[in-house]
């Protein structure tokens, strides 16, 4: 089957093919045919297996015929992060450049009035946040009312972010004869509630199990202390053949400070999370695609949905606290076919939630020992090339103290005599005297020469020495 087969133009599929791409993935032979009668549709599949082009293409057909008004965008697609929404956006400029569509991008972090102005002038889709999608429609600078086609994507994560209210309430604003398609790895009670409100007799799509993870990608879970996950991920960065990988971790503290420790180390790393700017974050996912750098450490909100070809491995320095989040981090490896290994460091605190992400995706992740490669990875100096091993080091034989005094021709001092030649203590030197000393009790008492000139006191009173300014005698 060919993109030609599934009814799209001989214009976008000119398109698809100038990217490189001739076969369908199961996910977009699905729904783009149903996406093109009209219908709306619930989609359930794996991260990795194609399902943006799934609504992008048959969307750019639906909207090549159709007049554009200001104000009032023809299509929505709502995204629950920045990086995501880029990245359709990316995909609607490469496919659509066969067609007069403009296109406006809606998102946080960036100046507001070019957004705006572009929605002044009309635009036939419309890409946003919920976020700043109910911030420009508060300040009545969006009409809703002309949107006859809308895309909610990643909806699992949407509800992890809490958008699902602000989602409802974008619903509402839509007019109610509308196409609605919905897109997600996992289906929730939630979302399926979600669906059951806003969908009119939906064609349901599931490529894969809820939850599974790709089987092109290798799983490991690696026992760990915590203190010593930042030396088993150096190790397993220069031993287990990596090319590039994302490093997940559950802070944004713990993203910073690993990102730092790796630099130190030798390694080319970056950072991306929530509290970089749009414009800083765009930055380091541009040098990880150019091969600037190779690993890129990450929080699950900056990187969710990012795809980035050719990712050799993720590495979960975290266990995920939200066992979906399992599925999204190790997607990012495995993409279009090719494959890839994953590695999440499991800590004693972490029992609990690797046993949830077990149970949602039905399968044991199989142990990866380390104890013999972790030894060597540990052997002490024999890495270093100006070291030689301890083993191979030649015993140095100490010479008597005589023999090396010698050799070194410094004088040997005179041996002392021994304790029993020695003169008696009374016959040698100054002490002598002391001999002829009284016994202790025997001598008068010290005088304190401080209180010299003061009276004695009262008997039956102080028995020291009275301080002079205590001595009111002579008034």
């Amino acid at each position: 089957m060919t993109f030609a087969d599934l009814g799209l133009s001989d214009e976008l599929v000119q398109a698809v093919s100038a990217k490189g791409y001739d076969t369908p993935t199961p996910i977009q032979a699905q729904a783009i045919p149903q996406v093109l009668m009209m219908r709306d549709l619930v989609a359930i599949a794996q991260t990795g297996t194609g399902k943006t082009a799934s609504f992008v293409l048959p969307m750019i057909d639906i909207l090549a015929h159709g007049r554009r008004r200001a104000m009032m965008p023809r299509s929505l697609i709502l995204e629950p992060t920045r990086e995501l929404a880029a990245q359709v956006a990316e995909n609607f400029e490469a496919y659509g450049k066969n067609h007069d569509l403009k296109m406006a991008l809606l998102i946080g972090g960036v100046q507001m009035g070019d957004q705006v102005k572009a929605l002044n002038e009309g635009v036939d889709v419309l890409i946003a946040t919920p976020g700043r999608l109910m911030d420009l429609f508060e300040r009545g600078k969006i009409l809703l009312t002309g949107c006859d086609l809308l895309v909610i994507d990643e909806a699992d994560r949407m509800l992890d972010m809490g958008f699902i209210p602000d989602i409802e309430t974008i619903c509402s604003k839509l007019p109610a004869q509308r196409q609605t398609l919905l897109f997600s790895a996992t289906m929730p009670p939630p979302i399926k509630k979600l669906a059951d409100k806003f969908l009119t007799n939906p064609k349901s799509i599931e490529v894969a199990r809820p939850a599974t993870a790709n089987t092109n990608i290798a799983q490991h879970k690696v026992k760990v202390e915590v203190r010593k996950k930042r030396e088993l991920l150096r190790h397993l960065l220069r031993t287990d053949n990596v090319s590039t990988a994302i490093v997940f971790c559950n802070r944004k503290t713990t993203v910073r400070e690993l990102a730092k420790s790796l630099k130190q180390h030798g390694f080319a790393a970056g950072e991306i999370h929530g509290d970089m700017d749009q414009s800083s974050r765009i930055a380091e996912l541009d040098r990880f695609k150019d091969g600037s750098i190779n690993i890129l450490v990450a929080s699950d909100v900056a990187a969710r949905g990012l795809d980035v070809k050719g990712v050799s491995h993720v590495f979960n320095f975290d266990t995920p606290w939200h066992p979906d989040d399992y599925v999204h981090r190790i997607g990012r490896t495995g993409r279009a076919g090719a494959t890839g290994r994953a590695f999440t460091f499991v800590s004693d605190a972490d029992a609990e939630a690797i046993d949830n992400v077990e149970k949602l995706t039905g399968m044991k992740i199989p142990v990866y020992e380390m104890a013999a490669e972790a030894k060597a990875e540990r052997a002490p100096r024999a890495e270093r090339a100006d070291a030689e091993p301890r083993e191979e080091r030649p015993r140095r034989e100490r010479a008597p103290r005589k023999a090396r005094e010698a050799a070194e021709e410094r004088p040997v001092r005179e041996e002392r005599p021994a304790r029993e030649e020695r003169a008696p203590r009374e016959e040698r030197g100054p002490h002598r005297e002391r001999a002829a000393q009284p016994p202790r009790e025997d001598r008068a008492p010290r005088r304190d020469r401080r209180y010299d000139n003061e009276p004695p006191s009262a008997p039956g009173e102080w028995n020291g020495p009275v301080p002079g300014f205590l001595n009111v005698s002579a008034l």
